[in-house]
C-alpha cells in the first residue's frame, strides 16, 4: 500500500504542449473532473493554483505523479519542485502495465491522468522525485555525442562503399581510409585521374603533413597509391557525379567531427566546473578507479545513473542497465533461451558494453587489463557463445560500480578467493 493512501493525490499524463490533470480525494473518489492544462506560464500557474485549493481544503500535502515521457515533462516537473510542491515521476513501463485494467478498451488522456493518481494513491510503486538539471544537461551532451559518433560512422562507411565503386583498391592504401592522411589525399583528388595527373612531390607533401613517418613512407605510400589508381582507372566505374558524392560525404564527416570534439570539449568542461554536485563529480573519479573505465565512459555511466540513491541493490542497477532476463513463460512453456530484457537505458549499456570489451583485453606489454575479469571471461566462453559471456562480465562490472558507489572507495583488484575469505569474515562479525 502508498503511503498517500490517505491523501489527496494529481496524477497528470503529460504531452508535447499540454498535460491532462485528475484530482483524487483523500477517499479515493474522482476530486474534480480531469482538466487540460496548457504548457506555458498561465497554464502551469492554473495547475498550481489548483493544487494550492486543495491542500487547502483537506488541509494535507498533495503529492502529484506524472510519467517520464522524454524531455516534456521536465519544465511541468521542475515548475512545480521550485514551488515546493512532492513531486515524483513514474517509470513508462510501470503506466503501461497498469493502464487498461477494465475489460473493455479504453485509451484517452482523461483516463490515463485518473490511471496515474490512482497508482502513486493505492500502489506501492518506485518513483523518483530528484532531478538535479545540471545532470540532466550532461547527461544530454553525452547521448548526443554518441549520436553523433554514429551518424559518423554511417557517412564511413556511406565513404567506403563509394570508394570501391569509384577507386577500388584504395582501402588497401590506407588502413583507415578516414584518417587524417587519408582524408587529406581524398579532399584534394577524389579520383584515380586525377591521382595519376597530379605531381609526385604534391601527393608526397600532403603524405607527410598529417604524420612524421619519414620521406621512406611516404614514398612507399605514394607507389601503392599509384598502383591502385592505375588498376581503377581499369576496374573503376567513372563517372562525375561519385567523385561529388565523395566530396560531399567527406565535408558531412568533417562537419561531424567538429561537433564532436565541441561536444567533448562541453563535456569536460562541466566535469572541470563547479556545475555539477560534488558528489556526482566524485562518483565519476569513483568509476575511473575500475580497470577498463575510461572518462568519457564514466561521466556517460554516472549521467545515466544520476542519483546513486535510488538503488539499494545491485539487482535494481543490472535492471536499470536492462540486463535482467527477460522471462519467458506460460502454463508448463518454459523457454530455455534466455535474453537481456533491454528494457533499460540503453546509453548506459553500451556504454557498460565497451568498458567489457575492455576489461577481456591486453595491453600492449601482455598485461591483462582486468586479470580476474579475463580468467572469468575465458571461463565462461567454455561452452557458451561470446556474446553471452560478454554479458555475464557486465554483470560483474554492474557489481563492481554498485560496490565502489555505496563503499565510495577506489576499486580493488581481488581474486574470488579473498573476496569469498572477506565475506566469511563479515558474516562471523555481524
Amino acid at each position: 500500500m502508498s503511503k498517500y493512501f490517505y491523501n489527496p493525490v494529481v496524477g497528470i499524463d503529460v504531452s508535447a504542449d499540454f498535460s491532462m490533470v485528475a484530482i483524487l480525494a483523500p477517499n479515493g473518489d474522482i476530486y474534480k473532473k480531469p482538466f487540460k492544462v496548457k504548457h506555458d506560464v498561465d497554464g502551469f500557474n492554473h495547475l498550481l493554483k489548483e493544487i494550492k485549493k486543495v491542500e487547502k481544503e483537506f488541509n494535507m500535502k498533495t503529492p502529484t505523479f506524472m510519467e517520464s515521457t522524454g524531455v516534456y515533462h521536465l519544465s511541468l516537473f521542475h515548475f512545480l519542485s521550485k514551488n515546493e510542491l512532492e513531486v515524483f515521476i513514474i517509470n513508462p513501463l510501470i503506466t503501461n502495465s497498469n493502464k487498461n485494467k477494465d475489460i473493455r478498451k479504453v485509451k484517452n488522456d482523461k483516463k490515463d491522468a485518473i490511471n496515474i493518481a490512482k497508482l502513486g494513491k493505492f500502489d506501492d510503486i518506485k518513483a523518483y522525485s530528484s532531478f538535479d538539471i545540471s545532470i540532466f544537461a550532461l547527461k544530454s551532451l553525452c547521448r548526443d555525442y554518441y549520436k553523433l559518433v554514429d551518424t559518423r560512422s554511417v557517412y564511413k562507411k556511406k565513404l567506403s562503399a563509394d570508394l570501391r565503386i569509384i577507386f577500388p583498391g584504395y582501402s588497401a592504401v590506407f588502413s583507415d581510409i578516414t584518417g587524417i592522411t587519408s582524408i587529406n589525399i581524398l579532399k584534394s583528388y577524389q579520383t584515380p585521374e586525377s591521382i595519376l595527373k597530379a605531381s609526385k612531390d604534391d601527393i608526397i607533401s600532403l603524405l607527410g603533413a598529417s604524420f612524421r613517418k619519414g620521406m621512406d613512407w611516404c614514398k612507399k605510400t605514394y607507389n601503392k597509391l599509384i598502383k591502385a589508381a592505375e588498376n581503377a582507372k581499369t576496374i573503376g566505374i567513372h563517372l562525375p557525379s561519385f567523385s561529388i558524392k565523395i566530396s560531399g560525404v567527406i565535408s558531412i564527416i568533417d562537419s561531424l567531427n567538429e561537433q564532436i570534439n565541441i561536444l567533448l570539449a562541453q563535456i569536460k568542461a562541466m566535469v572541470k566546473g563547479d556545475e555539477l554536485p560534488k558528489n556526482f563529480k566524485n562518483n565519476i573519479k569513483l568509476l575511473k578507479s575500475i580497470p577498463g573505465v575510461g572518462f568519457l565512459t564514466a561521466v556517460t555511466l554516472m549521467a545515466e545513473i544520476g542519483d546513486f540513491n535510488n538503488f539499494i541493490k545491485p539487482k535494481q542497477l543490472v535492471a536499470y542497465f536492462g540486463l535482467d532476463p527477460a522471462v519467458n513463460e506460460s502454463g508448463k512453456f518454459k523457454s530455455d533461451k534466455e535474453k537481456m530484457s533491454k528494457r533499460g537505458t540503453r546509453f548506459g549499456r553500451r556504454a557498460l558494453y565497451a568498458v567489457a570489451l575492455a576489461s577481456v583485453r591486453t595491453k600492449r606489454d601482455g598485461q591483462a587489463t582486468n586479470k580476474v575479469l579475463l580468467d572469468y571471461y575465458q571461463d565462461n566462453l567454455k561452452g557458451k557463445k561470446k556474446k553471452v559471456a560478454l554479458v555475464a562480465i557486465m554483470h560483474k562490472l554492474v557489481n563492481y560500480l554498485f560496490a565502489v558507489l555505496r563503499e565510495q572507495k577506489p576499486y580493488e583488484q581481488r581474486a574470488p578467493k579473498i573476496h569469498q575469505q572477506m565475506y566469511l569474515r563479515n558474516k562471523q562479525a555481524a
